[in-house]
């Protein structure tokens, strides 16, 4: 696999660039963000991804090995291909992304040409436990930090002396309350506990 590649930017295109590499111009495909920060002439280095179809080899470019890494993890997602993951970040930085599917945001997702509701929805429900740690922004705002909210309220319950199986039924109950963006972990904990006090 080609994991990075570093030389002169020869050419750039709508939706590529050409960096020559050891005197082969390498077509690397990019979002419009990282083109942007392309100049003619001058040398450039670019995480990449290649992609190995039966009847193309396809590089993929980014502006740093985060990035890439998320494009390699969006595409384990069903239905999602190396073109619609390089649609997600060029809509949305990294962090916003691991944002938007950690807080079930669909409506950000949905901003993304190509992901309905339903394809927002299956990102949540499959990347959610492995998109990695969130960061939390000044305001405060971004949900999670260290695993998806799910899991930690559960460890929580299962803390305070609930079985496990209570503690799936509760998570299970207060995900479907959930309509728009998910509310802080604190605030579903508390609301979990109050299902858990009916059934006590």
């Amino acid at each position: 696999m080609i994991a990075s590649v570093r030389g002169t930017v020869t050419a750039t295109g709508p939706d590529l660039a050409v960096i020559e590499v050891g005197g082969v111009g390498l077509a690397v495909h990019c979002a419009p963000g990282t083109l942007a920060e392309l100049r003619v002439g001058q040398t450039a280095r670019l995480a990449t991804s290649l992609i190995v179809r039966e009847d193309s080899l396809t590089l993929y470019g980014f502006a740093d090995d985060d990035a890439r890494a998320l494009f390699e993890l969006l595409q384990t997602a069903s239905g999602v291909g190396p073109r619609l993951a390089q649609a997600v970040l060029a809509v949305h930085t990294p962090d916003a992304v691991r944002k938007a599917i950690a807080n079930a945001d669909t409506a950000a997702l949905t901003r993304v040409p190509g992901i309905g509701k339903k394809g927002a929805e299956r990102l949540v429900l499959e990347l959610r436990d492995r998109i990695g740690p969130v960061s939390i922004g000044p305001d405060g705002v971004g949900g999670v930090t260290g695993g998806a909210w799910p899991d930690q309220v559960r460890q929580a319950l299962v803390g305070l002396g609930w079985t496990a199986g209570q503690a799936d039924q509760a998570v299970a109950a207060v995900a479907e309350t959930i309509d728009g963006p998910t509310p802080p972990v604190p605030v579903l904990l508390k609301q979990a506990i109050r299902l858990l006090g009916r059934t006590r």
